[in-house]
């Protein structure tokens, strides 16, 4: 394992013509990811890829804007999204947890809360499902994939309140000050190719301790520099590598390895 895409979605229907050869080009690179399930269907088919496939894990999970139902348009997903309508699950613990004991689920998630445009009224059934699904981790002992946005401050409050595991900040996009707190709460931060093209995130990333990052794609959002502008896939995580290397003025190579070590510890995976 050379790079590691600890979030993308491959599950999703942005790959339906071409799923198997995606994967495999992110195999030929020596990538191995972790698929999100986002809702039931996701998350199953997430399982599904990370039982064919020896470079895919799963994390399985209901996403905070599937908790009610809203309209998501594609400025709001980022480059390369699609529009569409949530119809709105209730988490079926029993579901997640069954689905989640399959060893090759390595994570909870993606949960959390997403504050971007919210309905009021739905802000309870959120913290609702995340609660649920950090009991969910709790119990099966693996750590949580976090999707915040817009609602940090309220996100920390409620793991400090209820989670016994650990996990990892998906897409992070707070200040330093944020930053901090997460890192001294012991959840890694991850990065996506946001920073090959935005300078926003320069400071934390120069900050946050190499041994508390992560990189990812978020596939199919986001595409980094030089492919901006087509699908992204899990094969361009290595720019996301190579732009962490370059703003923290640290050999490639070098953080990489560490990257790679990093998931494998977070996630608790041994992988060649």
């Amino acid at each position: 394992m050379k790079y590691f895409d600890a979030h993308t979605h491959v599950n999703f229907v942005a790959y339906d013509e071409d799923r198997e050869a995606t994967i495999m080009r992110a195999k030929d690179r020596e990538v191995v990811m972790n698929v999100v399930g986002t809702q039931k269907d996701t998350s199953a088919s997430a399982v599904a890829l990370a039982e064919k496939y020896d470079n895919v894990y799963a994390t399985i999970g209901l996403h905070p804007v599937h908790t009610a139902k809203s309209y998501h348009d594609e400025k709001e997903l980022g480059e390369g999204g699609k529009e569409f309508t949530s119809r709105g699950e209730l988490l079926d613990e029993s579901f997640y947890e069954k689905l989640g004991s399959d060893p090759r689920v390595i994570a909870i998630g993606e949960c959390g809360l997403d504050y971007y445009r919210v309905d009021e009224t739905t802000k309870d059934i959120q913290i609702k499902a995340f609660v649920g699904q950090i009991e969910i981790a709790n119990k099966l002992g693996k750590p949580l994939m976090l999707h915040i946005r817009n609602a940090y401050d309220d996100a920390l409050e409620i793991l400090k309140a209820h989670a016994k595991v650990k996990g990892d900040t998906h897409f992070f996009a707070g200040d330093w000050n944020t930053a901090r707190k997460f890192l001294d709460f012991g959840f890694t931060l991850s990065f996506t190719g946001v920073i090959t093209f935005t300078h926003d995130y320069d400071e934390v990333i120069k900050n946050t301790p190499l041994d508390m990052i992560l990189s990812e794609t978020d596939a199919p959002y986001v595409t980094p520099a030089p492919h901006r502008g087509k699908r992204n896939e899990p094969a361009y995580v290595e720019h996301v590598v190579k732009r962490i290397a370059e703003i923290r003025g640290e050999d490639e190579v070098a953080v990489a390895e560490q990257l790679a070590r990093n998931a494998a510890r977070v996630f608790h995976i041994t992988h060649g």
